[in-house]
């Protein structure tokens, strides 16, 4: 797999679709703290969007989408002057039977879905440390062209009530997702950390052939022979782009994988250890504790001991 669809992966995606939003303006809504991220595309009317204390107001159009991924509270209002009430109160006391917030008497001049991703706790890190607090992806940004189509399918999907809708809602948001991080990297390519570096045609290339063949023996010429750069050259693009140097994102990568596979999965440490490239699997569980802090068995034990817990 690529590398954003490997990190997808170990993510563990869990996206909800909330209930569609209309109202009347003036109108201004204030979100408490949330865990990881939130999405609004906006259908009909103009509307403002900000975190508190962290930006300043950012208008958002119809097309527009946005993604917040920072937990902190947030505000949606058709004019930033408009006084707040609290959000979540009111998407529970203005939901009807058609599965649509109402706000305010008459037609609704402005229209909006939204939904949010929860993700597996030990690899959240991979993609939300990499994000801006708030990613706006405009109507006429590259890639818009998905997230217009996915804007359509919420708006029917959300029309009325309908059988099977959490299975569309999950698959539709996954979309959704996958296409505003493509739009934020069209729109800024420099971005920090292996994310930003997949714009790059030689680094972006480098980080495929690793995540296509993590068990292979790589070598830093080759991967630079095959990027067409040299030895020095490509070190120094890739630490500056990724952070770090080419080795040490391979080890940190094959470890990421292993722990999702002691946690998940039922291979032996030998196993584990092969399939990240490790002959070894001395060498293997010293690399993992050297990582994570404590052995390959003793990890596993913890977290299937904590999974027991909570069953």
């Amino acid at each position: 797999m690529d590398p954003l669809s490997d990190v997808f992966s170990l993510l563990k995606v869990r996206s909800v679709l909330s209930a569609r939003f209309e109202a009347v303006e003036p109108w201004a809504l204030r979100f408490a703290a949330y865990r990881h991220v939130k999405f609004v595309g906006v259908v009909k009317g103009d509307r403002w969007v900000w975190i508190e204390g962290v930006t300043a107001p950012v208008k958002l159009q119809p097309g527009d989408f946005c993604l917040l991924t920072n937990g902190a509270p947030y505000c949606f209002a058709s004019d930033p002057g408009v006084t707040a009430q609290d959000g979540d109160a009111v998407m529970l006391s203005h939901l009807e039977s058609d599965g649509i917030v109402h706000l305010g008497q008459g037609e609704a001049d402005s229209v909006s879905v939204g939904g949010r991703f929860e993700f597996d706790d030990d690899t959240s890190s991979l993609l939300l440390n990499l994000l801006p607090p708030l990613v706006h992806v405009a109507a006429d940004s590259p890639n818009a062209r998905a997230l217009s189509a996915a804007l359509e399918l919420i708006r029917a999907e959300t029309d009325a009530i309908r059988p099977g809708a959490a299975a569309m809602a999950g698959s539709i948001a996954n979309i959704v997702l996958v296409n505003i991080l493509r739009g934020h990297l069209a729109a800024h390519p420099t971005s920090t950390g292996w994310l930003g570096a997949l714009s790059d045609p030689r680094i972006g290339a480098a980080l495929r052939m690793v995540h296509a063949e993590i068990a292979r023996r790589w070598k830093v010429e080759e991967l630079a022979s095959k990027v067409g750069m040299s030895r020095t050259a490509f070190i120094e693009r890739f630490k500056d782009l990724v952070g770090l140097p080419p080795l040490e994102y391979l080890i940190g990568w094959r470890m990421t994988l292993a722990r999702d596979a002691l946690k998940t999965g039922n291979d032996t440490l030998a196993g584990i250890a092969a399939a990240v490239g490790y002959a070894s699997e001395t060498t293997f569980s010293a690399t993992f504790k050297r990582m994570f802090g404590q052995s390959p068995s003793r990890y596993r034990l913890e977290v299937r001991g904590r999974g027991e817990e909570k069953g």
